[in-house]
């Protein structure tokens, strides 16, 4: 029974299903590996105890009567504090955001989340706004990754990756701008997944623009089709989202990869790789070989376009702060009021010649789909460095972008992107 919190959702709905142990059980067990590690890892920044066990209760009574409302009903799962949850201040990791107000809704995924019977136990930390690839913040200081606390666990969904590696929970759901559900799932060896933009309807929709996603994050992906099949129902309020298509994700889980055309990308052209992460993924595509994948080394033929992503993104820091009174601007994260400061210098040109520069990618990975069911690169290009540091480089504030090549085009691209372990 100590062991309950690391059991995967779809083996905790077998495990309710043939009444081994309850929903309460296994809140009781996630709650006390919250308890016991949190204080040093810092995955957390609100836990609520009381609304778990609720949740867990009703939940138990519903498999009793053998009337789950679903196969994630009871399984317990962790939600970005990103993302709107009925009951909780959403902070954004921020001491600009005011707590004392009305918390009356759900964001999309969250509400889907909340009817399919799953038990809330808290909210996971991230950067101000989720404005950075590492998770640490003013409001509630440096996450930490739970295989070594000294490094960091990536961001911007450093909690809800650290939390679910750490065995907190099976499900957690996390947001990705610029590589923010990859990169934690990278460096804390989870699974992430960034869906095509809007199959997973958002709101409110991300200051940042359309580079923003909503996906799961589990220990494994049976867990996160299981997410997938709740979170990318409609939502009206995201005029944004895909048509839903009532797909099934777990239909075709057991498929294989026989027959599958793949791209393999080493470096995407541009990118410079620590030789030791090169060599595994090259190792785990030669097992897509060996499992009937017909892989072909090619580069997409693009040109990094962190300058592009970085005129866009800057943008929506301005929108978002830029007209924030200097009394609130003061209680920023320093790096990123100088963003703000920065994007001061972008001209409207700027802006929409990256649009441009971004249509014409989005086109030109679109054309070389067409040839290719799937495009392998390294998700990282290194390794999990030191908590508290912008980047490996610690290079200023200008170039923080960079040391993610792998992830920030297929923000711009809108196209989907997973973290393979």
């Amino acid at each position: 029974m100590q062991d309950l919190n690391w059991l995967s959702g779809a083996e905790l709905s077998k495990g309710y299903a043939k009444k081994k142990f309850s929903p309460v059980d296994v809140a009781r067990a996630c709650l006390a590996q919250i308890a016991k590690h949190d204080g040093a890892i810092n995955a957390m920044c609100h836990v609520d105890e009381k609304l778990a066990l609720e949740q867990a209760a009703a939940s138990e009574a519903r498999w009793s009567r053998g009337e789950p409302l679903n196969p994630l009903d009871g399984v317990p799962l962790l939600i970005k504090d990103l993302l709107l949850t009925k009951g909780w201040a959403t902070k954004r990791g921020s001491k600009t955001v005011d707590p004392n107000q009305p918390w009356d809704q759900d964001a999309p995924s969250v509400a889907r989340l909340r009817e399919a019977g799953c038990v809330f136990l808290g909210a996971t930390t991230t950067p101000e706004f989720g404005w950075k690839g590492v998770t640490d913040s003013p409001l509630t200081g440096i996450t930490r990754n739970p295989w070594d606390l000294s490094k960091t666990p990536g961001g911007s969904s450093g909690g809800s990756a650290a939390g679910v590696a750490a065995g907190y929970a099976p499900l957690s759901l996390g947001t990705d701008g610029g590589g923010s559900i990859r990169i934690p799932a990278g460096f804390s060896g989870i699974y992430g997944l960034k869906p095509s933009f809007g199959r997973v309807p958002a709101f409110p929709l991300s200051p940042f623009g359309t580079v923003a996603h909503v996906g799961p994050m589990t220990r494994t992906v049976e867990d996160a089709a299981l997410m997938m099949n709740e979170i990318a129902k409609p939502d009206a309020r995201d005029w944004t989202s895909l048509p839903y298509d009532g797909r099934d994700y777990m239909k075709k889980l057991a498929k294989g990869v026989e027959g599958m055309k793949i791209a393999f990308s080493p470096t995407l052209g541009y990118a410079a790789v620590d030789p030791e992460v090169a060599k595994l993924v090259k190792k785990a595509v030669k097992v897509l070989e060996s499992l009937g994948a017909d892989v072909e080394a090619v580069d997409p033929g693009f040109a990094d376009p962190a300058a592009c992503f970085r005129v866009l993104w800057w943008s929506g820091a301005r929108a978002l702060l830029g007209r924030m009174p200097d009394e609130k601007k003061a209680l920023l994260d320093p790096a990123l009021a100088d963003v703000v400061v920065q994007s001061m210098a972008i001209t409207p040109e700027d802006y929409f010649d990256a649009v441009k520069e971004r249509g014409a990618l989005g086109s030109q990975m679109r054309v070389f789909m067409e040839r290719y069911d799937l495009l392998i690169t390294p998700t990282l290009p290194g390794v999990a460095f030191e908590a508290g540091k912008l980047s490996p480089v610690d290079d200023g504030m200008g170039k923080w972008v960079n040391w993610t090549p792998f992830s920030y085009p297929f923000n711009l691209t809108q196209q989907p992107a997973a973290s393979v372990p």
